[in-house]
């Protein structure tokens, strides 16, 4: 894999963005806590606030991932591990950071897909209530307005001439 000799300044960049981007996915990752206490919880209402603050979130981390990827592209490297291993591989500290990135990262894939089973096992739930309640409504009622009941049938009644 050949490189071309990056600028100190496009190096310090690059680590700053693995900063930025740690703390962002950080607060992602308490997001996401939040969005499965929420969805434990059952309260719904709170969902969509958090679904519009993890949107944004996501943005903001997606922006800092092209910026990184951009100046990586400059030096002709191709695989994010790969390039961050060749660039900073005299800086342990940077190298360590980028580790606890790609870890964080992983963990964040990981609880958005428990969080997407939760919201599956949720909507389940309220998909089975939904039938219970249209299939109840296919029922004649058994009490009128004053919640006496009422007589189910009509008409004559059997045995009668």
């Amino acid at each position: 894999m050949q490189t071309t000799a990056q600028p100190p300044a496009e190096l310090q960049r690059i680590a700053l963005l693995v900063e930025a981007e740690l703390l962002q996915l950080g607060e992602f990752l308490a997001l996401l806590d939040r969005e499965e206490a929420v969805l434990i919880k059952g309260d719904t209402d709170a969902l969509l606030a958090i679904a519009n603050e993890k949107n944004e979130r996501y943005r903001q981390l997606q922006r800092l991932t092209d910026e990184r990827s951009r100046l990586l592209g400059r030096a002709a490297l191709t695989s994010a591990d790969a390039a961050m291993r060749t660039l900073f591989g005299n800086l342990p500290r940077v190298l360590v950071r980028w580790d606890e990135l790609v870890s964080a990262a992983r963990q964040a894939r990981d609880r958005n897909a428990l969080n997407g089973k939760l919201i599956l096992e949720r909507m389940a739930g309220n998909q089975a209530a939904l039938s219970i309640l249209l299939s109840a409504a296919n029922h004649p009622q058994l009490y009128d307005a004053d919640g006496l009941s009422k007589p189910t049938g009509g008409g004559r009644m059997l045995g009668s001439a």
